[in-house]
Order: C-alpha cells, then structure tokens, then sequence
C-alpha cells in the first residue's frame, strides 16, 4: 500500500509515518519501493504503527517504545517482558501523579496568598511564589 493508504488505515499523518521511519520504529528496505520509487508499505507495518499508535495512547514515549519493540524483536520476548515494561510505567507514573500532586498543593497555596492580599512584590521573586 502507498502512504495514502497507511495514513487512512493507521490514523496517523505522513510526517508522523516518516518520522518513525528516520527514527528507525517502522523500516522500509530498497526493495519495498515501486519502479517509480514510490514506498511500498506492507500489512506488517501498518501492524506496527498500530502497535506504536496504542503503546503512545497508553503514555510510552518513542524511546520506551524503540526499547518495546526491540524486546519484541528479540526471541525470547514474552508476555514476562511486557508486564515488565508495563509495571515500571505504572511506577513511572505514580511518580507523576505524586509530582503533579506536590506541584498542584504548592500552586494551591500560591493562589491562595494572591487572593489573601498576602503578596508582595517588593522582593526578587513575589512572596505568594515562594513556599
């Protein structure tokens, strides 16, 4: 299939399907090209950018998913590695919820000050940022 079509099946842009080809997510060979150079995409790479798709939706970033698809590759990759990967990113973002959380009382009591009249401005930094 020519690009047009990956981008109607996959959802995705054809700057976002060429990105991942230079980052290396999805490859195409000198051989999947037409005599007029056009790229030829198969069904296997639709699979994968499907699979990149939903692996962004659930909060990987490209470099975690690059370290997804390379265990994937790998002969041993497993539903073990997987759950591998998808317990470390709960932690990772359980660590983001707890940072939001901290960030959002801090701002909190930011704009709590600010609407107290208990600001000023007279110093470097305003005392309402400074908790």
């Amino acid at each position: 299939m020519l690009i047009g079509e990956l981008v109607e099946r996959s959802g995705l842009t054809k700057d976002t399907i060429r990105f991942y080809e230079k980052k290396g997510l999805i490859l195409i060979g000198r051989k999947n090209r037409r005599d007029n150079n056009y790229k030829e995409y198969s069904e296997q790479v639709l699979e994968k950018l499907l699979l990149i798709r939903k692996l962004k939706d659930m909060g990987f970033t490209l470099n975690e998913i690059d370290t997804f698809l390379e265990l994937w590759r790998e002969e041993d990759a497993s539903c073990k590695n997987l759950k591998f990967t998808l317990e470390n990113k709960v932690v990772l973002v359980n660590e983001q919820i707890q940072k939001l959380s901290e960030l959002k009382e801090r701002l909190s009591a930011s704009l709590a000050k600010c609407n107290n009249d208990d600001c000023e401005f007279e110093k470097t930094i305003p005392s309402c940022l400074c908790n």
